[in-house]
């Protein structure tokens, strides 16, 4: 028996992502606004009767390694212990999000293979926007965006990212996604972060006029920028590059090193996109847009 199942994964942006306080364990509180979007990969799995419990994976894997680093493989495998899924699974991988980036794409990876797993094995109550509490245990061991990418949809989301609540957007915004040719590691990133630099949860009233399509610069806080600024100044000046490039806003999603910009249209976006490779020939440039399932 061989079943197969495909799945696009959509990177995310934290539209704002600000520091809330530290817990006792060390992992930081976080108010975040996290949007999926229009740029991502392709997964695919091939569950087949075989060796049972056995993961490998393959394709066009970019920068991403091929073995248990691999957050799908990971995933893959969290799930064969936690549930005694007694089927070889095959991971298929077409990679187009860049690694290190802060966009979320190996948790998002992570997530498809999750989502498509449930799927084949028919696991009960799995339907948006609830999901089942032994998945989500699975999904929050695995990285802090995890839980987020079993049912991407646009979500405000605290904690330290298991508080996940949907919210709408009344447009969906041209945006213009750039990425420098380096990878921020999130430990560094926070290792640099003070506690002067944190900005404490999102005003409501803020969060309204954002989710209404007020997107000027103050409400794209990013408490993470400064540190990663700091340490690769190739973040500040690609973000520059695009606030001079006519855009609405921009900020660094994540932990960096990715950044990101909203125009007003989306000729301005894929206009600015076009003159923002020939700038910066060595950054990863895309044109995207809230992706909607």
């Amino acid at each position: 028996m061989v079943k197969l199942l495909s799945a696009f994964a959509p990177a995310k942006l934290n539209l704002f992502l600000r520091i809330v306080g530290r817990r006792d364990d060390g992992y930081h509180e976080l108010d975040s606004l996290f949007v999926p979007i229009t740029l991502g990969d392709r997964v695919a799995i091939e569950v087949r009767d075989g060796r049972p419990g056995a993961v490998s994976i393959r394709g066009k894997l970019g920068s991403a390694p091929a073995d248990d680093r691999n957050l799908a493989v990971r995933a893959a495998r969290a799930f064969v212990d936690e549930f005694g899924f007694e089927r070889e699974i095959v991971i298929e991988l077409d990679k187009s999000v860049p690694s290190g980036a802060g966009l979320g794409g190996g948790s998002s990876d992570a997530g498809a293979v999750l989502r498509m797993l449930a799927a084949t094995a028919r696991l009960p109550g799995l339907a948006p926007p609830t999901s089942s509490d032994r998945l989500i245990k699975i999904a929050a061991t695995l990285g802090a965006d995890v839980p987020f990418f079993l049912h991407p949809t646009p979500a405000r989301v605290r904690g330290i990212g298991e508080k996940i609540v949907p919210v709408a957007f009344a447009d969906d915004p041209p945006l213009v996604v750039a990425v420098p040719p380096i990878e921020a590691p999130t430990a560094l990133v926070y290792r640099d972060l003070k506690p002067s630099d944190w900005s404490g949860r999102v005003a409501d009233g803020a969060l309204a006029l954002l989710l209404a399509g007020d997107y000027r610069p103050d409400h794209l806080v990013n408490d993470l920028a400064k540190p990663a600024i700091a340490r690769w100044p190739e973040i500040g000046r690609l973000k520059s590059r695009l606030e001079r490039l006519k855009a609405r806003a921009a900020a660094m999603t994540g932990s960096g090193a990715g950044v990101f910009a909203i125009f007003r249209t989306f000729d301005e976006a894929s206009a600015a996109a076009a003159e923002l490779r020939r700038l910066e020939p060595d950054a990863r440039v895309f044109t995207a847009t809230i992706w909607r399932q």
